[in-house]
């Protein structure tokens, strides 16, 4: 009983601590979502479900499955994973549309102001990809391991969106601060994450004696929080500058998150040399939230 009691707060501190920031900045996250002709939003996230809009989201609309109906106005992106994209005459975009494993349907009169990009996934595409790893590597459980892969790809995806979506301003002057000062931002991650290594053997050995469990559990959320944070900062650098070379003037941070992401997920995805690309990544990911002590001094500067 007292096992089930524990769980349940446990549940439902996650899901306030989730739900509460984004609620605070505007997101609505619903399995389905309408917004009336006379209603405006902020943001909208839905997960399998039906997002309508004929009235006014003033950023970004996502969904993960399901169906997105636009006869409205977005004033920033519109990103579809895996999820039916409708645009009826009358939706206008100001931002860009972005299909990943979806489709779209767009009527001729339907008005987008920024890129549309559209990746298709099919069966022959995955069937491919598996056969030309158990080619490559001869092992039957590759499948398997690419499954899970692509799973931890997706919870990575939807950890960065609501990062973007909870603080932009901080993710973007952390990204900046790579293309501001490079080797002191390399410097400072190497180096921290040596120290940080080195802190967390320390309290590990004093846990024995119960002396660092409390160092211990803060470290670790230290480092969850320096994971989650650089990484959504290395898919905004390197998402800006290649949607930036492909000719985007302005592209919207939904859609540098996007294509950073699946830039970063490609590049650590080879094998031998990816883990030594994502250690990298990491070292100029750290260095830059820290530099920026996540995003704040740079901001208020």
């Amino acid at each position: 009983m007292k096992k089930n009691r524990t769980r349940l707060i446990i549940s439902l501190f996650l899901v306030l601590g989730i739900s509460w920031p984004l609620f605070a900045q505007g997101v609505i996250l619903k399995r389905d979502i309408h917004i009336k002709k006379s209603d405006q939003q902020d943001n909208v996230i839905s997960f399998g479900g039906q997002i309508v809009v004929e009235g006014k989201v003033r950023e970004s609309v996502i969904a993960f499955g399901g169906k997105i109906i636009i006869s409205g106005e977005v004033d920033n992106a519109v990103v579809g994973i895996g999820a039916e994209i409708i645009l009826h005459p009358t939706a206008y975009i100001h931002g860009d549309l972005v299909s990943i494993g979806g489709s779209i349907n767009r009527d001729p009169q339907a008005i987008i102001d920024g890129d549309t990009i559209f990746f298709e996934t099919s069966e022959e595409l995955w069937n491919s990809i598996k056969t030309a790893l158990g080619g490559l590597f001869g092992l039957s459980f590759i499948p398997f391991i690419l499954l899970v892969k692509l799973f931890s790809l997706i919870v990575w995806l939807i950890i960065a969106l609501l990062l973007a979506l909870l603080f932009p301003r901080q993710v973007v002057a952390s990204a900046q601060e790579i293309r501001r000062n490079f080797w002191p931002v390399f410097g400072i991650g190497f180096l921290s994450i040596i120290i940080f290594a080195g802190l967390i053997i320390s309290a590990a050995l004093l846990s024995l004696i119960l002396i660092g469990i409390p160092l211990l559990i803060i470290l670790i959320f230290l480092g969850i929080a320096l994971k989650l944070f650089s990484r959504v900062v290395i898919y905004i650098f390197f998402g800006e500058s290649l949607t930036r070379a492909l000719g985007s003037r302005n592209p919207a941070l939904i859609l540098q998150v996007i294509v950073g992401f699946l830039f970063v997920s490609i590049v650590t995805f080879i094998p031998l040399c990816g883990s030594l690309v994502a250690f990298i990544f990491n070292i100029m990911g750290w260095g830059a939230v820290i530099k920026s002590r996540f995003g704040t001094r740079s901001t208020l500067s």
